[in-house]
């Protein structure tokens, strides 16, 4: 049985509907992340969870007990939030302890409590400080430490690294996985960082206008894209996706793309099973992320196809331990990774390799992967 499950549910405004028919599950010690951009959902979805929001319809069930009509009090979670909603009058421990003396718990206990937490997220020393003099991310942590001590069922972070700066949301990630590492706590995390998404989660849910677009682990969601969104969405670079035609002749099936003053490049295409076959004829979406196009001494050697071909590089970008190489197909600028020594410079034509066996291929009408 799944820890946290929820089943159809819908969330309407007015005549709005905000949450269109959600069905999620997650298992005990999971780590959730709902991503997506701005106004997907995602955050309405965390606050049905909650309980800051009523559902308009279906079910929230917390380790197997319905949470529907439950109080936020009564349903054994914590809540860290973006702005930490610090006490600025009350030192770390008077903030992390606040929950538990309002409870009522022995001022011994919550001693105990405040040393444990404090130690975990390495806040010892700052325990007798007020929040103004705090960093951003020792902000974040005491907030952290205040969910903790209550020793929650479930964890629930509502984008709680966005007011960071870049490096510190690195150094926050990397404390939020410990944290989760060293609890085994059950967490939903709402993020529209999708690097935020792929290094927390032991499960993804990519969120689009109220619909779950695809949901499973981090390598599913950037390796099988159900859908072209989701393969924009997720990722950085972002994965290339060009028109193509589906040739199926006596070569065998391929995708031609087009080249500007060239011929068009003819990639083909071994892998089964993959249903491009009756796009014959036709045009396609083809998708191939970064490194799978990347030049050849850089290539996959493991892999079973690895084409190569010419391309003609506008923009070349060092990027410290890569290289990445702008050129034009099918009619799109198109992003290839190389070794940060590869060596070449815009205005040549260079020979690229592409590693087939991670293309996928999307239908131009729905969007939806070609299977």
């Amino acid at each position: 049985m799944a820890f946290l499950e929820i089943s159809g549910l819908r969330k309407r405004f007015g005549a709005v509907d905000i949450l269109k028919g959600i069905d999620l599950e997650l298992e005990k010690g999971g780590f959730l992340v709902l991503v997506g951009p701005s106004g997907c959902g995602k955050s309405t979805l965390l606050n049905t969870i909650a309980g800051l929001e009523t559902i308009t319809s279906g079910d929230i069930r917390i380790d197997g007990r319905a949470v529907n009509g439950l109080h936020p009090s009564k349903r054994d979670i914590a809540m860290v939030f973006q702005s930490y909603a610090l006490y600025p009058n009350m030192t770390v421990a008077g903030n992390i302890a606040f929950g538990m003396e309002m409870r009522g718990v022995p001022p011994q206990e919550r001693k105990q409590a405040i040393d444990k937490v404090a130690k975990v997220l390495q806040i010892g020393h700052l325990l007798d400080r007020k929040p103004s003099q705090l960093s951003g991310g020792q902000r974040q942590r005491v907030a952290m430490g205040r969910a903790l001590v209550r020793d929650p069922k479930l964890f629930l972070f509502d984008e709680p690294l966005s007011n960071l700066d870049a490096k510190l949301r690195v150094d926050m990630r990397i404390e939020i996985k410990r944290l989760h590492q060293a609890t085994g706590k059950t967490i939903v995390y709402v993020t529209h960082d999708q690097i935020e998404a792929m290094t927390l989660a032991t499960k993804i849910a990519v969120m689009k206008d109220g619909i779950v677009q695809q949901f499973g682990t981090p390598a599913e969601i950037y390796n099988n894209p159900a859908n072209i969104f989701v393969a924009d969405f997720m990722g950085s670079p972002a994965m290339n996706l060009v028109k193509a035609s589906v040739e199926n002749g006596a070569g065998g099936l391929a995708v031609s793309l087009e080249r500007p003053n060239a011929a068009p490049l003819r990639l083909p295409v071994t892998t089964t099973g993959n249903g491009l076959s009756s796009y014959a004829g036709r045009q396609v979406i083809f998708g191939i992320r970064p490194e799978a196009l990347t030049d050849p001494d850089g290539a996959d050697r493991n892999a079973r196809s690895l084409t190569e071909g010419d391309c003609l590089i506008e923009v070349v970008e060092p990027a410290g331990s890569d290289t990445f190489a702008v050129t034009k197909l099918g009619g799109k600028e198109v992003v290839a990774r190389l070794r940060a020594d590869a060596g070449i410079a815009p205005g040549q034509n260079t020979r690229l390799a592409f590693n087939l066996d991670k293309a996928v291929f999307f239908d131009p009408e729905t969007q939806a992967r070609i299977s």
